[in-house]
């Protein structure tokens, strides 16, 4: 079994802005209606903040978020990326211009239309020199990104950040990869144990299906934010939050992870 202690959360779903505002819902059901529409997030400059999709936005918002929570710089850590479609507005865009007319394009549009976007932005404004890791496995993506990360750490690595994040599809890409508002999610895992805060054990089940492994059922944020293709990440979050032990989710078509969560 893999195991991390989680230093520290950052979260921005539509209607909740920080981490906070989450545990207020999934503990009373509390929410501030007046929450922005998209985060500013502080980490870039403000011409870049204007210019970033709202994926990247909310990328590096729960970012830098998860760094603060855990006093730990964000150039300091190798990071872990993981977005089910990346940025589905642009793609939208970019199909629709060439379809029609290709040669309007716009270069800044299209270099925000790649996977590792959001990750770049990340290292330019925190300044990292560490590596950053951009990944995909359809929903099952935050499974695979906590397992990519919590094998970094497995492999040496003393603390990774691992962030989830996706925003809402648009034009005929919503018919077939349907995405509703902004989620994202971080994570701060390190290898330092540390009795005041939860720590997680994963273990990786593959071929056949445990016989107690299930999917968790809906929880407080996943029933507000279940339209985003990241609610995947939802349950981990529910977890820990609401001091559940274990949990299970799918990895892949014939794979489940194991989540053990000790609260301290």
């Amino acid at each position: 079994m893999l195991e991390a202690t989680i230093e520290g959360i950052g979260f921005w779903g539509s209607g909740l802005p920080d981490w906070d505002s989450a545990c207020a819902w999934m503990r009373t059901g509390a929410r501030n209606d007046g929450a922005p529409a998209r985060p500013s997030p502080q980490l870039l400059a403000a011409n870049e903040r204007r210019r970033a999709p709202a994926t990247v936005a909310v990328a590096l918002e729960a970012a830098l978020a998860a760094c603060e929570a855990a006093d730990r710089a964000p150039a300091s850590l190798p990071a872990v990326f993981t977005s089910t479609h990346g940025e589905l507005a642009i793609t939208d865009y970019m199909c629709a211009t060439l379809a029609t007319e290709p040669l309007a394009i716009s270069p800044t549009r299209f270099h925000n239309s790649v996977h590792n976007a959001a990750a770049g932005y990340w290292t330019i404004g925190a300044g990292a020199h560490g590596p950053a890791t951009a990944l995909s496995a359809g929903v099952y993506s935050f499974a695979q990104g906590l397992l990519e990360a919590m094998v970094q750490l497995h492999a040496g690595e003393q603390a990774v950040l691992l962030v989830a994040y996706d925003g809402a599809s648009s034009g005929p890409l919503a018919q077939v990869a349907p995405s509703t508002g902004l989620l994202g999610a971080a994570l701060v895992l390190s290898r330092t144990p540390c009795v005041e805060l939860p720590r997680i054990g994963v273990r990786l089940h593959g071929d056949a299906q445990p016989e107690a492994a299930t999917a968790p059922p809906a929880g407080p944020l996943s029933q507000l934010l279940g339209g985003n293709v990241m609610q995947p990440a939802l349950p981990l979050l529910e977890a820990v939050a609401m001091e559940q032990e274990q949990l299970w989710l799918p990895s892949g078509p014939s794979q489940w992870l194991q989540v053990d969560i000790n609260h301290g």
